[in-house]
């Protein structure tokens, strides 16, 4: 099972999936936990265009070809079962060169971070869960160029992709201390 936790604010995304990995983890459950974060292109790829920019938060931020080739596609219906759980360390602006791992039958992956849902990665994730918040909520919990990027780069993904109703399980994060389930047909923080 893959499970993507879908978030705009990475803090918010981090909350939930560990909730999750720490309920999945005290019911037995083997828990794979994999942050997106860890899965950055290089600091000159991302900055190319400015910590600002919105397409470049979009486009070239977190590399999802990866994601896909060394964790999800690996734990998935005919993988191998041989996981990357990082890649790179934006810390240090280099590749972790971490060794493989071999997921034990029946383990959860739970994946958190933006973007999630859209076509490089939405059919690996068996569970998504799009965490929906408006744009003021990302302003209030991001600061400067951060949270211009990261407000211009989701509005293009709810543009583009309009990953609610491809996930599972949307819920509202305006404020992450009282998240909301949405049901049926309840409008996007976003509008």
């Amino acid at each position: 099972m893959r499970v993507g936790v879908d978030a705009a604010v990475p803090a918010d995304g981090l909350l939930v999936a560990d909730a999750v990995a720490d309920a999945l983890a005290a019911e037995g459950v083997g828990v794979l936990r994999v942050r997106a974060e860890d899965f950055l292109r290089p600091r000159s790829v991302r900055l190319s265009r400015g910590p600002a920019d919105p397409d470049a938060g979009y486009e070239a931020w977190t590399d999802h070809l990866a994601l896909r080739r060394e964790v999800l596609d690996p734990l998935g219906p005919g993988g191998s079962g041989r996981w990357l759980p990082t890649l790179w360390d934006p810390g240090r602006d280099r590749a972790t060169r971490a060794p493989r791992e071999v997921a034990a039958p029946g383990s959860v992956l739970v994946l958190d971070g933006p973007f999630l849902l859209r076509w490089e990665t939405a059919d690996a994730i068996d569970l998504g869960v799009h965490l929906d918040v408006s744009a003021a909520a990302v302003r209030r919990r991001l600061q400067g160029d951060d949270a211009d990027r990261v407000v211009g780069a989701w509005a293009r993904y709810l543009a583009e992709t309009d990953p609610a109703p491809r996930a599972d399980l949307v819920v509202r994060a305006e404020d992450p201390r009282r998240p909301a389930l949405l049901t049926g047909d309840a409008p996007s923080a976003w509008a």
